[in-house]
C-alpha cells in the first residue's frame, strides 16, 4: 500500500494556516559574490572514453567551483548512472555501499535543483526545509552535512543538522538564524523538532533516504513513516532512495515512496577492496584476544579499528585493551551521542589509537589514514564486511584487514567470498603473534 496522506484539503488547509504563525528567518548579511572573476576555464577536465566528467552535466557554476575545491573530474559510477536522471527530477533508487560516491550523487542534485529555483527570501519562513536528507546515525548526518557545506562553499545555501544527544535550544537557535535550505537529520531528532513546530517540512522539495536497511534494522521505520508523511504528496516531491541491501522490505519501503524511479544498483566488489590487503587468520576462540593484542602491538600499527557484532563483545574488548595499557574508544548504539562525539574526535586527532565498532556505529565513520581494519568477528551479513573494511584503504592509500576465523564463525566466510567474486587467503598466524599477551 502506498505511503500516502487522504484529502489534502484538511491537511493542507492546517498546514496554511499553520504557516501564518511561523516566525520569519532571523536576518543574516548575505556573502558576497564570490564567483564573479571564476569560470569554467580554470577547472579544464579533458573528455575521456567511458567516463562521465562534471562538465558535461550543465550545472551551476556555484557548484562547479566546489566541485573544482574538492578535485573532482570525473563521476563516479553511481553519480554517471544517477544525475543525469536525478538532475531531470526523477525519482532514483539506488543500491550502493558507503564510498561509491552516492553522497555526491545526491548532493550534486540537491544544489543544482536549490540554486536553478530560488525562493524569495519573504516567503521562506524559519524551520521550512527546501531539502531534507535523513540518515540513521549522527555521525553519518555529520559527515553528509560536511560534504553538503564543502560543495556549497561558493553559493548562499545553508546547510542545518538535527541529530540527538547534541543541545536542542542550540539547534533550534541555528535554525533561526538562517534560511534551511538543506536539513541532514536523524529520525529522532528530527520528529522532536516537527512535533514541537520548529521545523516545517510540508515545502520539501527534494527527499532523501539514506542506508534505508540500517534505518530498518535499526527500528527507525515508524519514525520515518511519521516524517514522510509530514512532506508533501511523493509526486509533489522528487524522492532519492539509497540502501546497501535490498530485502523484500527494503524494496517495499521504496516502492511506498518513490514514483516511477530510475533503479541504479552498484556492486560492492568495485568498492575499497583494491586498496585494502586482506588477510584471515585460522585461529580460535581462546586465542582471538592474545592474537588481537600482539597486532595492535605491531610499529606498523598507526590506528586500527576493530569490530565486533555485538555490544557486549565490544565492551569487553574496550575494557581488557585498556587494561593492558592501549589508549581504546568505543562506539556501539548504548553509547551516548555526545560521548560518541568526543570518542570520534580523539580518534581523528590520534588520541586513541584503538577504536572498538559495531557495525551500526562504524558505519557512519569516514576517516582518511586508518591503517589497520580488525574483524574480531565476522560479521553475519556478507555486505557489512565490505563497509568494515572500506574504513580502511581511503584516500589513495593502502590499508590492512585482518579477520579471525574460529570454529563458530568459519562458515560465514563463503557469502563473503561469494560477494567479493574471489577466494580470501585464510593462514595460520605465526607464532610471534600467539605469544603471551
Amino acid at each position: 500500500m502506498s505511503e500516502q496522506k487522504n484529502s489534502p484539503s484538511g491537511d493542507q488547509q492546517s498546514k496554511q494556516s499553520g504557516r501564518r504563525g511561523r516566525r520569519r528567518r532571523g536576518g543574516r548579511s548575505r556573502k558576497p559574490d564570490t564567483n564573479s572573476n571564476w569560470d569554467l576555464s580554470q577547472f579544464e577536465v579533458a573528455p575521456e572514453e567511458g567516463k562521465l566528467r562534471f562538465h558535461d552535466l550543465g550545472l551551476p557554476l556555484p557548484l562547479m567551483r566546489g566541485i573544482a575545491d574538492l578535485g573532482f573530474k570525473y563521476c563516479s559510477p553511481i553519480q554517471a548512472r544517477s544525475l543525469p536522471f536525478s538532475l531531470r527530477a526523477h525519482d532514483v533508487v539506488g543500491k550502493a555501499q558507503t564510498g561509491t560516491g552516492k553522497t555526491a550523487a545526491f548532493l550534486v542534485t540537491i544544489i543544482t535543483e536549490l540554486l536553478n529555483h530560488p525562493v524569495v527570501e519573504d516567503e521562506h519562513y524559519a524551520g521550512e526545509a527546501r531539502a531534507l536528507i535523513i540518515a540513521p546515525t549522527r555521525e553519518l548526518v555529520m559527515q553528509i552535512a560536511d560534504d553538503a557545506r564543502a560543495l556549497c562553499k561558493h553559493t548562499e545555501l545553508h546547510v542545518h543538522t538535527l541529530v540527538g544527544g547534541m543541545d536542542y535550544d542550540k539547534q533550534k537557535r541555528h535554525l533561526s538564524e538562517s534560511q534551511c535550505d538543506i536539513l541532514v537529520a536523524t529520525p529522532g531528532r528530527l520528529l522532536d523538532f516537527a512535533s514541537s513546530r520548529d521545523v516545517y517540512l510540508d515545502r520539501v522539495e527534494i527527499l532523501v533516504l539514506d542506508e534505508a536497511d540500517r534505518m530498518l534494522d535499526m527500528g527507525f521505520i515508524p519514525q520515518v513513516r511519521r516524517i514522510v508523511r509530514l512532506t508533501p504528496y511523493r509526486e509533489n516531491r522528487q524522492t532519492l532512495f539509497f540502501s546497501a541491501t535490498f530485502t523484500p522490505e527494503v524494496i517495499s519501503l521504496a516502492d511506498q515512496w518513490t514514483v516511477d524511479p530510475i533503479h541504479v544498483e552498484i556492486e560492492p566488489e568495485n568498492v575499497a577492496t583494491d586498496t585494502v590487503d586482506q588477510k584471515v587468520f585460522i585461529t580460535s576462540a581462546e586465542e582471538k584476544f592474545r592474537l588481537l593484542y600482539n597486532i595492535i602491538r605491531q610499529d606498523e600499527v598507526e590506528s586500527v579499528i576493530v569490530f565486533a557484532n555485538r555490544r557486549d563483545q565490544c565492551r569487553r574488548l574496550q575494557e581488557k585493551l585498556q587494561n593492558k595499557g592501549f589508549s581504546v574508544g568505543l562506539l556501539s548504539g548504548d553509547v551516548p551521542q555526545n560521548k560518541r562525539v568526543r570518542t570520534l574526535d580523539d580518534f581523528k586527532s590520534g588520541k586513541l589509537k584503538v577504536l572498538v565498532a559495531t557495525d551500526v556505529a562504524g558505519r557512519g565513520i569516514h576517516i582518511d589514514g586508518i591503517s589497520h581494519v580488525v574483524n574480531y568477528t565476522l560479521p553475519e551479513e556478507s555486505e557489512d564486511y565490505v563497509h568494515r573494511i572500506g574504513r580502511t584503504g581511503r584516500a589513495g592509500k593502502l590499508g590492512t584487514s585482518i579477520s579471525f576465523a574460529c570454529e563458530d564463525d568459519a562458515f560465514l566466510l563463503e557469502p563473503i567470498q561469494k560477494l567479493l567474486g574471489r577466494k580470501l587467503d585464510c593462514v595460520q598466524p605465526d607464532e610471534a603473534l600467539l605469544g603471551k599477551s
